[in-house]
């Protein structure tokens, strides 16, 4: 029980629960943002979330931290800190809608068949390079469009177009994994039944 306890109240778990309530900080500092010093505590916020999530994983792995709840925490406060922002943004950036969409259909897609496949006994081994540097992308543009709003036009476009090529590259790639799994799956299955 004490063990089940200390899992639950590790030092990375709490960091995730830090990132999840960094959320609302962001949404609220943002939406009544009025001058370049507001949008600076915005981007602050977010350059927090993202030093608690760089350090939850490294102290997960470094001390030997990794506990189930902190699988599905970490993602969890990834996406919707995603989500966030871009809804944010889109208030400011209404081009920001598509990013959203693809955000949202890739998010499905991957949390739905990892649902499906979890049953089945077959689950992606982390994230892959491809979602780490699409992550990054998103992270590095979004930061600097919530820093300095008053970007012009051509470079706010060009680190839309830059984070959607990213997400939709992440997508693309992840999708031939999962079919893989599925294949996997089937003939795991296969072989039990002629066994």
């Amino acid at each position: 029980m004490e063990k089940k306890k200390s899992q639950i109240w590790s030092i990375p778990n709490l960091l995730s629960c830090v990132r999840l309530a960094l959320i609302p900080v962001f949404v609220g500092i943002y939406l009544r943002a009025e001058s370049a010093a507001d949008y600076r505590m915005a981007a602050a916020v977010i350059l927090l979330s993202g030093l608690t999530d760089a350090l939850d994983g490294f102290i997960a792995r470094r001390f030997d931290m990794v506990t189930e709840l902190g699988k599905a925490l970490d993602p969890v406060a990834d996406k919707l800190t995603q989500a966030a922002i871009l809804i944010c943004l889109m208030f400011r950036y209404p081009a920001m809608a598509a990013l959203v969409a693809i955000l949202v259909v890739r998010d499905l897609f991957m949390g739905i068949n990892g649902l499906i496949l979890l049953r089945r006994g077959k689950k992606l081994d982390g994230a892959k390079w491809f979602g780490k540097v699409s992550t990054a992308v998103f992270y590095v543009s979004t930061f600097v469009l919530i820093l300095v709003p008053e970007l012009p036009a051509a470079v706010v476009s060009a680190l839309m177009v830059l984070v959607g090529f990213f997400l939709s590259l992440s997508f693309v790639l992840y999708f031939p994994l999962f079919v893989k799994m599925y294949r996997d799956s089937a003939s795991e299955k296969q072989r039990s039944e002629k066994q």
